[in-house]
């Protein structure tokens, strides 16, 4: 139903800072820039950080992971570490490392074979939840398929345009949070016909000339826009 992950949203108190970890550190290159927010290539899906200046915010204390090249891991780690308190996790035999933004937000690199050179897309992000069923249910609705439960009963991952992973309120790897008014874009074929499944549990939901906008029962913000509006 949801073909492809457009945009992430972060929100920032201060452009420069949050400016110069992605494009400097992270080496991400800005594709836009206007007023209060700026935008960033990550393969095929744009970060964008925005200060809290309107509505939708931006997620805060977000964890998200970027993917990189399996073969680029170690020269990752090199360069941050001599910056950065950096934590690993393997899973299975992709390796992954953790670090912090300026804003708090708990950003990921991890091994995904993909081609790069460089951060090479956005594979998964993580949603604070009031309710795991109620989300679950909410985001299959839309597509996703859940492949993952924690042990601890907290988290459920779903796979779709990308990996969601939505967690009741605790501290995950590296002492990570679900973020909070996340601001995700996604691509459909039909986006109407995407925000009909969910119309009656959305707390919000809005047509425009910029695509179907929803917020979940969580107030996550998911604007579904036509695929061919590229």
């Amino acid at each position: 139903m949801l073909t492809r992950l457009a945009w992430l949203a972060l929100e920032v108190k201060y452009l420069e800072p949050a400016r110069r970890f992605y494009e400097e550190t992270l080496e991400l290159s800005v594709t836009d820039e206007r007023g209060d927010a700026v935008a960033f290539a990550a393969g095929e899906t744009d970060l964008v950080v925005r200060r809290p200046t309107g509505v939708p915010r931006g997620g805060l204390h977000t964890h998200f992971a970027f993917s990189i090249p399996d073969a680029e891991y170690d020269d990752w780690w090199d360069r941050l570490s001599e910056e950065y308190d950096l934590e690993e996790f393997t899973f299975g035999s992709a390796r992954s490392l953790y670090c912090y933004d300026p804003d708090g937000n708990c950003v990921e690199l991890g091994q995904q074979g993909v081609p790069g050179p460089g951060i090479d897309g956005i594979f998964e992000v993580v949603l604070e939840v009031e309710s795991l069923p109620a989300a679950e249910s909410f985001y299959a609705d839309l597509g996703f398929e859940t492949v993952d439960r924690g042990d601890d009963r907290k988290r459920v991952r779903m796979n779709g345009p990308v990996a969601l992973e939505l967690w009741e309120p605790h501290l995950g790897i590296a002492d990570a949070r679900g973020g909070v008014h996340v601001d995700l874009g996604f691509e459909a074929p039909n986006p109407d016909r995407a925000a009909d499944a969910v119309a009656d549990r959305a707390c919000r939901l809005e047509g425009g000339t910029d695509g179907t906008v929803i917020r979940d029962p969580d107030g996550h913000h998911l604007t579904i826009v036509s695929e061919t509006s590229r």
